[in-house]
């Protein structure tokens, strides 16, 4: 302010007129205001050296003498409001100098008194503390003294938030806030509102700083994450994702809410404070997972890391834009928006790379018909990507699925989910499809089986355990109960095609009415050619497996049904005629033998060959029988 702008009317030594009065008795109120001021303000003058002075000088004001506190923002307010009204009626521009110098003084008490607040109570000023206790009042105080007076209510009377009482950390951090926006407002009204930040901002900015450090978040360059290594990019991933949810929903919600209760005096002060404070901090959060995208040797086992950083960011995105919700801060909306679009992208080519390993899987067929590599791979893969199905519907959305190669209509089973309302429609078709591209695949495997019944057995093994892995994860949701139903079917048309197929040689050497009337030798060739196709099966399906044992045991009980049942009427009527002939040794089997060969079957114990061959004549065969009762052992 210019003080030679303020000169004195010159008055008339023999006139006293009303208005000259009114001028005298405003400049002594404007005097007495500015005395009065002056008396508190001067007791706090950090560059008094008078022994009187000397302890006021390294006192915390604020935290030592509150009630003095208070005085003194209302000196400063009032010397304020006397300025100006020097400046609008007095002619006395010493009252306006020596205001000035009173001021000079009292904001510097206020930024030592600011900084010591801050720097002194990071505890109480913690962003999680800030965030329950702002959560926990409906209004804000705006004085010292209010809030005080506030507190002592609260001391008193036993105030409960949500059921819990308030602890006396939040009744801390209340106060605290209080004379920081005391503060502020005084030194902001003052015209001294860029001091004021100055010292905040500094403060605040290195809280926060601190906070991503010791969190593990750290700004990295594009060149830096390629030459890593995966297994210290996958830990600084997982470092990030225990950060980020900290990071927006503590660290940052707390340093907006602190800000904007400090400078609510203000909105354009409070945006430009906060923007200072956490706009570098937040782009080199969300910086991380874009360069993550970019890591150019991402594979298929790092899809699950992928969609883990874009479901972060996708879960915290309505908070992330009430956080930075100021026109300055768009940039880092823009960074967050950025990395979630380069992760999808990401997301994407390992999926197409996913199915292409798939269709260009070249291993041969596993021996025995049993659960192929390829299998428990791709399903344990569709089961942890089920997991993702919120981020996966996101990402796929406006990827529509491309069918590159004709297949058979019954092939494709559309998927029907079980909630209408979930938003799975595209992520269904999606995992429908790549459970078709590997039945087809292993549909390609079973044609590597020289025996037609083992390569029903491989198909049955499969989609089985297909349908295992959907009935117990989420793929259940997600492919529906008619998808389910359908692949059910499938698994028992494969089975009952095996059991015609590997058993029918059995299953025919017997003559379809067992009771009918045959003579001895008629009989004898019957139980011979039985014998024979029974040894045969069972010597041949010694080494086949069957992993599932509710799937081992439907099929035992079905041949057991099919095959003993048939053999024991068949047996009970000629096994005494036969022997009487002396020709015993042809009844090799009782119905219990073939139980017990039966139930030896399916654990794959047997010796074999590689599962793409016939099975030799040295392979295991069943004992043979010479006991005469119907019920003895191998």
């Amino acid at each position: 302010m210019r003080t030679g702008f303020f000169s004195s009317p010159k008055h008339s030594s023999t006139t006293s007129n009303s208005p000259s009065r009114h001028t005298t008795f405003s400049e002594t109120l404007m005097e007495e205001t500015i005395n009065d001021a002056g008396a508190v303000i001067k007791r706090w003058d950090l560059d008094v050296s008078s022994s009187s002075s000397s302890y006021n000088r390294v006192a915390n004001l604020f935290r030592d003498y509150r009630e003095e506190a208070h005085q003194f923002i209302d000196a400063v307010n009032n010397l304020q409001h006397g300025m100006h009204f020097v400046i609008k009626e007095s002619s006395r521009s010493e009252l306006l100098i020596q205001a000035q110098n009173l001021m000079q003084i009292a904001m510097k008490r206020l930024q030592k008194e600011m900084y010591t607040i801050l720097s002194g109570n990071r505890y109480f000023l913690d962003s999680e503390t800030v965030s329950n206790s702002r959560s926990s009042r409906a209004s804000t105080r705006s004085s010292v003294s209010d809030e005080d007076d506030e507190i002592n209510e609260i001391i008193e009377a036993e105030v409960s938030v949500s059921g819990t009482r308030i602890s006396e950390i939040d009744k801390v951090s209340e106060r605290v806030m209080a004379d920081l926006r005391a503060i502020a407002d005084c030194m902001i009204g003052a015209g001294y509102g860029a001091e004021c930040v100055k010292i905040y901002k500094l403060n605040r900015k290195s809280v926060v700083d601190e906070t991503l450090y010791y969190l593990g978040v750290e700004k990295l360059t594009l060149s830096q994450v390629q030459k890593m290594d995966w297994s210290s990019l996958e830990l600084k991933t997982k470092n990030w994702l225990s950060a980020v949810k900290i990071a927006v929903s503590t660290l940052f919600q707390g340093e907006k809410i602190l800000c904007d209760h400090v400078f609510s005096a203000s909105d354009a002060i409070r945006e430009t404070c906060f923007c200072e404070i956490a706009k570098e901090s937040a782009l080199t959060l969300f910086a991380f997972p874009e360069i993550v995208a970019k890591y150019k040797k991402l594979s298929l086992e790092k899809m699950f890391s992928v969609l883990d950083l874009y479901n972060s960011i996708s879960e915290l995105w309505d908070e992330i834009e009430l956080i930075f919700s100021f026109n300055s801060l768009t940039a880092v909306k823009s960074q967050a928006v950025t990395s979630l679009v380069k992760l999808g992208e990401a997301a994407r080519f390992m999926l197409s790379e996913f199915e292409s390993a798939i269709q260009k899987d070249s291993s041969k067929a596993v021996a025995g018909g049993g659960i192929h590599p390829l299998t428990r791979y791709v399903m344990n893969y569709l089961v942890f990507l089920s997991d993702y199905s919120g981020a996966f519907s996101e990402i796929i959305v406006d990827w529509p699925l491309s069918i590159q190669s004709p297949l058979p209509e019954s092939y494709f089973l559309s998927p029907t989910p079980d909630d209408d309302d979930s938003p799975s429609s595209a992520v269904s078709v999606r995992l429908a499809w790549l459970v078709l591209v590997l039945l087809c695949k292993l549909d390609g495997k079973a044609q590597h089986y020289k025996d037609v019944s083992l390569s029903y057995l491989f198909l049955a093994n499969n989609l089985n355990y297909v349908v295992s892995k959907v009935k117990k994860s989420n793929l259940k949701l997600l492919l529906g109960s008619d998808w389910l139903l359908k692949h059910e079917a499938k698994v028992k048309q494969y089975i009952s095609n095996y059991e015609r197929m590997g058993w029918s040689k059995v299953l025919t050497s017997f003559p379809e009415n067992s009771t009918a009337e045959m003579s001895p030798p008629e009989a004898r060739d019957w139980f011979i050619k039985f014998n024979s196709g029974f040894e045969e099966a069972y010597r041949m399906q010694s080494s086949w497996v069957i992993p599932d044992p509710k799937l081992r045991d439907g099929v035992k009980i079905s041949l057991a049904k099919k095959v003993i049942s048939g053999y024991r009427t068949f047996y009970e009527k000629y096994r005494e005629t036969l022997r009487s002939g002396g020709v015993k040794s042809v009844v090799r089997f009782a119905p219990d033998d073939l139980q017990n060969y039966l139930s030896d079957l399916f654990h794959g114990t047997g010796s074999s060959e590689h599962g793409t061959t016939s099975y030799s004549s040295s392979h295991s065969s069943p004992s043979v029988s010479t006991s005469s009762s119907p019920s003895h052992g191998r």
